[in-house]
């Protein structure tokens, strides 16, 4: 893509950059209230049946995937023109999902200034080993590497550890504000699960808010591995490295439903997030419908973004995700001489 193609690309962006006053008040009522409101049916139906709850859990996992899309616009400033605004809503909705705003928001400007980056990465996203690193790697490292990309370990386990251990503490070089954010994030959740426990017992409690928040996990690491993870996505060295082919080659379109695209918050749009991540998530499919460049991006569809699970590897040479399988391709003479430099 040609750098006067890319800086044209980028200014037709600017017209969807501006936030809405009442698009974006529509949506916390639409998302948050409702929330609050499931929630609360859930309860109250342990006592009718608790099929009826697990019903009402999954609708409630859907607007909390929602609600984080909010707390993910806010990390932008894009939800509201006014930057204190969004640190408000974005701490309050930090709470309700369980991310210190401050520290996510920091991770996830780094995942943005980097995606795509072989020498870059590490921070705010999934880890990845090309095929070279991973043959020159220890033993250890290849069994926790295989490990970490196991479908189980990452969407199951996965959740329970990156929100509710990894985010409970500040990186090394946090700034105040960071941990100051993260300390309050975490005494406001500590008080808030205190008083549930207290008013309507800790079994009940966990009998709704456990699904709620497992379902919604997975459904966000899942979100999040789909719209890197795929055959043709992007991948260079720093010196070769390009912002805007790194969000529209190695940034998904993720087709969804109606349904779940608007539980998603429209971020299946993921290339267009990326180009401009100022576009608040109400007018990312404006934006992509709208832009002649856009239309011929990577698009994967509910159906196949299935077999994104079987890409565990970058291959440098291909320029592609491959899988573990694809080892046992290659000639024994590059698998020695790897492994012989790596010595």
């Amino acid at each position: 893509m040609a750098k006067q193609n890319q800086m044209m690309l980028r200014k037709q962006m600017v017209p969807y950059e501006k936030s809405e006053m009442k698009k974006s008040i529509f949506q916390i009522l639409n998302t948050v209230l409702p929330f609050f409101l499931v929630w609360f049916l859930a309860y109250k139906s342990l006592s009718i049946s608790y099929f009826l709850t697990l019903a009402l859990a999954i609708i409630g996992a859907g607007l909390l995937t929602r609600i984080f899309i909010i707390f993910h616009d806010c990390c932008h400033y894009s939800f509201f023109k006014s930057r204190k605004a969004n640190d408000i809503l974005g701490t309050i909705t930090g709470i309700i999902t369980i991310f210190p705003y401050r520290k996510w928001q920091h991770d996830h400007s780094v995942h943005h200034a980097s995606s795509g980056n072989l020498d870059k990465r590490g921070v705010g996203d999934i880890s990845v080993l090309t095929v070279d690193e991973y043959l020159k790697s220890s033993t250890w490292t290849k069994i926790s590497y295989r490990l970490y990309r196991n479908p189980f370990i990452m969407l199951i386990l996965g959740p329970i550890y990156v929100f509710l251990l990894k985010n409970r503490f500040n990186h090394r070089n946090a700034r105040a504000k960071e941990r100051l954010n993260t300390y309050i994030t975490n005494i406001a959740i500590a008080a808030i699960v205190t008083v549930f426990c207290l008013t309507i017992g800790w079994q009940s409690f966990l009998l709704v808010q456990g699904p709620i928040f497992f379902i919604s996990g997975v459904a966000g690491i899942w979100l999040f591995y789909v719209q890197h993870t795929y055959e043709d996505s992007y991948f260079e060295p720093d010196e070769h490295w390009d912002y805007v082919k790194a969000a529209v080659e190695g940034s998904s379109f993720y087709k969804l439903p109606k349904v779940l695209q608007w539980i998603t918050g429209n971020i299946g749009f993921h290339h267009v997030h990326h180009l401009s991540p100022k576009v608040p998530n109400y007018h990312l499919e404006e934006a992509h419908n709208n832009t002649e460049a856009l239309q011929n991006v990577p698009t994967i569809t509910l159906s196949t973004s299935l077999s994104c699970l079987k890409f565990h590897l970058w291959d440098e040479q291909e320029k592609r995700f491959v899988s573990f399988k694809h080892l046992r391709t290659l000639p024994k003479t590059k698998i020695n001489q790897i492994s012989v430099q790596s010595k």
